[in-house]
């Protein structure tokens, strides 16, 4: 009871003084990882009241991350997606594998003693960048619209493409190579087949359903937004039962209840503006008592990887996929650095550790996992404002024309 207790007086506490909270650089994640190390601190607290059940935990993480993805899905316009598609498609494809690629090389270079399917294991878990983290960046009206939204996409998207190169790694470190291909075969059609089947089915179909009942009248307004929140809720159901990706079937129910319901992206944002951030603050808080569970056994290995992960193997990538795009050095380095680790990372680190392959290098792993998103909860949360403000004063003097505002009309870049 004591661990509920003190997550809803945190909650009440951070809920009193959050408009004032915004102005600065202490974040909600900041404030709900500290809660939960200092809850398993207390030496009135025993050990015993704070154990978790893994599967628990990951539940509640993976209910956190399936609202994420769909709410961001669903606030994704398509305008905006089609005129800036060359800057996602660059992060997602170049970017994305370069990151893979260059944060395996940088885990075989500082742990020694885990092999380079392990190292990949470790990449494609934090080769994802986290939108709730970056949220002062992809909502501030100050940053160039089409720069948030090309962050935004790709924060969304990149959980979910990252998965297969998870599994892919895992599956390399089964003992047979036919078990291997096996489970990596049955992943393609079941998680990103089943799972893309689903989510465009119920998304549609929910989201036909809803603009009926809006257009008809059938449906009291305050209850529009608790029928859209359902559907990624279903995706789960549906996804738990066939095997397929419960993350790949939410962010395409995003996209595809869109069809239909126009008004998708204004519920779901109010939505996660409320109720949903109470599966986020959640999540930080259980990362704040696991951090302080581990705290003796990190060591100095551990943050040096962190530091790589967060600058050369995510900034380089970046720099590269940019290169002739035609944005300036500071927009290329303002995008490389904001790209932090989050939600998406804790839970497909106990993705990861569920699997219970029992390998040398697994608490290697755990711990690079930790320490790096643990790293980017202070270091982007407190650079988030700065780094707004030195930014806009590095582009105050672009021309109109500038790529960082290429198909953004006079109204969208407004607000």
């Amino acid at each position: 009871m004591i661990f509920i207790a003190v997550f809803l007086l945190t909650v009440f506490l951070y809920s009193l003084v959050s408009r004032r909270l915004e102005r600065t650089v202490v974040t909600a994640p900041i404030i709900f990882t500290l809660a939960g190390m200092l809850l398993y601190s207390l030496p009135s607290v025993s050990i015993s009241d704070l154990v978790l059940e893994r599967h628990g935990f990951l539940w509640v993480a993976e209910i956190g991350l399936v609202m994420t993805l769909f709410t961001d899905a669903a606030h994704i316009s398509f305008k905006h997606l089609i005129t800036n598609r060359s800057l996602p498609f660059r992060l997602l494809t170049t970017g994305m594998l370069l990151t893979i690629l260059l944060g395996a090389i940088a885990a075989v270079m500082v742990f020694p003693g885990i092999n380079v399917w392990q190292a990949g294991i470790l990449a494609a878990i934090l080769a994802p960048t986290d939108a709730g983290l970056g949220a002062v960046i992809v909502n501030s009206p100050k940053v160039p619209l089409r720069i948030r939204e090309a962050l935004n996409i790709e924060a969304g998207l990149n959980d979910g493409l990252s998965v297969p190169f998870l599994m892919c790694f895992i599956a390399l470190v089964l003992e047979s190579s036919e078990a291997a291909s096996a489970l990596l075969s049955r992943f393609m059609l079941e998680q990103i087949g089943y799972g893309s089947l689903i989510g465009f089915s119920i998304g549609a179909v929910g989201g036909w359903l809803l603009e009926l009942a809006c257009r008809k009248k059938w449906m009291a307004a305050p209850l529009q937004q608790l029928g859209l929140v359902a559907l990624p809720l279903m995706c789960v159901l549906a996804s738990e039962a066939s095997g397929a990706s419960m993350f790949i079937a939410a962010y395409i129910g995003g996209f595809a209840v869109q069809i239909c319901f126009t008004d998708a992206g204004k519920h779901s944002v109010e939505f996660t503006e409320t109720w949903g951030q109470l599966f986020d603050f959640f999540v930080f808080f259980l990362f704040g008592v696991l951090v302080a569970q581990a705290s003796t056994q990190f060591d100095f290995t551990h943050l040096i990887y962190a530091l790589l992960s967060l600058t050369l193997v995510r900034m380089l990538p970046v720099a590269m996929a940019l290169a002739g795009s035609g944005l300036s050095r500071s927009t290329v380095l303002f995008m490389g650095w904001f790209g932090p680790r989050g939600l998406a990372s804790i839970v497909l680190g106990l993705v990861y550790l569920e699997q219970e392959l029992n390998i040398p290098g697994e608490a290697t792993v755990k711990l690079a996992i930790m320490m790096t998103v643990l790293l980017s909860i202070f270091a982007h949360g407190f650079s988030a404002l700065p780094g707004i403000n030195i930014y806009l004063k590095r582009i105050a003097g672009l021309h109109p024309s500038a790529a960082e505002f290429k198909g953004i009309d006079a109204d969208d870049s407004a607000g």
